[in-house]
């Protein structure tokens, strides 16, 4: 179901349900990570600040405006500020996830990556999600200069890799981000499976011809 086609409590219990399944999977620990969505009336729902993706509560949940601005809910976390940049930058983002899950932490912490894209294709479902994924330079957690870059690119990718950090990645709708996020950490970990051996990379024919297919 699309955003609009949902109540502000059902996106609320989307949230909590989806998160606890990503944390009893392994995509999240402690309190570390963040999620957010936009809802009907223009205002967003974010993961309150310190909470973990087990024990989110439907009814606790953060809601801010555009500007970052708190309406209800528990304090947001501090890194609703780049979500909000993300926002504010492409008009077709409408849920994101921002994780520290094991193998994109990792990647995110090795020298030497493509700035670009830090992962090659050898996928087409990783074309079809993902497309490119660039890396945004190491800065502090919650540092304002994040949502600036962000901001930057936002138009034009629906993920991103934080330096020593993790993932942001975006999506249509909360469903659709989650399974993107999924479909990357996924990728990621055949990336160092197969790491050393000798990787069949799709071409750049092969790239551009799932560009725009469906996932």
């Amino acid at each position: 179901m699309s955003i609009d086609s949902m109540t502000e409590q059902q996106l609320r219990e989307q949230m909590v349900t989806m998160a606890r399944s990503m944390f009893e999977r392994g995509y999240a620990t402690g309190g570390a990570g963040n999620l957010s969505l936009k809802l009907p009336n223009g205002l967003f729902l974010a993961t309150p600040t310190g909470s973990s993706f087990g024990r989110l509560v439907a009814n606790e949940l953060s809601v801010v405006d555009i500007e970052g601005n708190h309406i209800s809910g528990k304090k947001p976390s501090k890194e609703a500020a780049f979500h909000l940049a993300i926002y504010r930058n492409n008009a077709e983002c409408n849920a994101i996830v921002h994780l520290h899950s094991t193998y994109l932490t990792a990647l995110s912490c090795l020298e030497g990556l493509d700035r670009e894209n830090a992962i090659k294709a050898f996928t087409p479902y990783y074309v079809m999600r993902i497309g490119e994924l660039p890396v945004i330079p190491y800065l502090r957690p919650g540092d304002p200069q994040i949502a600036e870059e962000l901001a930057q690119r936002a138009g034009d990718y629906r993920a991103f890799l934080l330096a020593n950090h993790g993932p942001v990645i975006t999506g249509s709708d909360f469903e659709d981000a989650v399974d993107n996020a999924e479909e990357l950490e996924e990728t990621a970990k055949l990336a160092f499976i197969l790491k050393g051996s000798n990787i069949r990379y799709l071409t750049d024919a092969e790239v551009q011809d799932l560009i725009g297919r469906g996932k």
